[in-house]
């Protein structure tokens, strides 16, 4: 899709660069990590046995590490590289931990860290349709984004959203040791699981609130943790969204809200405003103004 600068009613086309080289990549990355994909930064370059891995974050919401790769090339199986990637952060907890404590300056131990979550994510200017395809299981946890440089000093970090059909990779009777390995240990959550012994109610409130999000704001990012579902926009959350049996939680941006008695909405988990909603009284109107005025916050 063509992309044109605007100039006194006038369009000028704005041209896409090339990225040469991986590092360059890496140092904006790096340099952005908390914008681009809500990220802390841990470390660089480091070094496990044999491998060196590019870029460590960490998820301080699900308390997991994420595994960041940067490619130039095209030549690489996205399986075969992130399961690997996978399975050594598994086999070397302590390291991560310590990688971790030394930049956090915390004492933190390996049962304080999620590794369930824990996820790779490649970085790229293209990936081949071979690589696109590769990522779609449900089950996989490995994300693709490419980035693109444009001539307006613009760039652009674009997750590739694959279809995440019922099809699991760890069924595949040729799935590697690592593969399997790997998912004994890290689970992928769907948002049928996040739905999963809710009752019908509950399902249709969570719903009607994740429409709500998307008439608000149609470029917002969707991230499963565990129990809840999350709606990003700009690298930064907006809600938090926790259906249970029968009621819904949810987690706002931070900032003033009040309720629909004109009271302080007050803090809960990670010092958002935390509301809990009955299912059977949903006000569309109420959590469309709240949603509103989380989505003002970032602009």
């Amino acid at each position: 899709m063509p992309l044109f600068g605007i100039s006194g009613g006038s369009l000028s086309p704005i041209k896409l660069l090339s990225l040469n080289r991986e590092k360059d990549i890496q140092t904006m990355t790096e340099k952005n990590l908390d914008l681009i994909f809500g990220l802390k930064f841990v470390c660089s370059e480091f070094q496990v046995g044999n491998f060196r891995l590019d870029t460590i974050g960490f998820d301080e919401e699900a308390k997991s590490f994420v595994i960041i790769e940067y490619k130039k090339d095209q030549n690489f199986s996205i399986i075969d590289q992130g399961y690997a990637y996978l399975s050594l952060m598994l086999n070397n907890k302590a390291d991560f931990v310590l990688a971790y404590n030394e930049n956090a300056g915390s004492s933190s131990k390996k049962a304080d860290f999620d590794w369930s979550q824990s996820k790779v994510i490649f970085v790229s200017p293209s990936f081949t349709p071979y690589q696109i395809e590769a990522v779609n299981f449900k089950d996989l946890p490995i994300e693709l984004w490419e980035v693109h440089l444009y001539s307006n000093d613009t760039i652009a970090y674009n997750k590739i959203k694959s279809q995440r059909t019922t099809a699991s990779l760890g069924s595949i009777s040729k799935a590697s040791k690592a593969i399997k390995n790997v998912g004994t240990e890290i689970k992928v959550f769907s948002e049928d699981d996040i739905l999963n012994g809710v009752e019908d109610q509950v399902r249709e409130a969570y719903m009607l609130i994740k429409q709500i999000v998307y008439q608000v704001n149609q470029d917002v990012e969707e991230r499963i943790k565990k129990s809840m579902m999350c709606f990003y926009t700009g690298g930064k959350g907006l809600i938090w969204v926790k259906p249970t049996k029968r009621n819904i939680t949810v987690w706002l941006r931070k900032g003033n809200y009040r309720d629909r008695d004109g009271k302080m909405i007050p803090e809960g988990w990670g010092n958002y405003p935390e509301l809990h909603l009955a299912a059977s009284e949903m006000d569309a109107v109420f959590i469309r103004k709240l949603i509103e005025q989380a989505d003002n916050l970032q602009k």
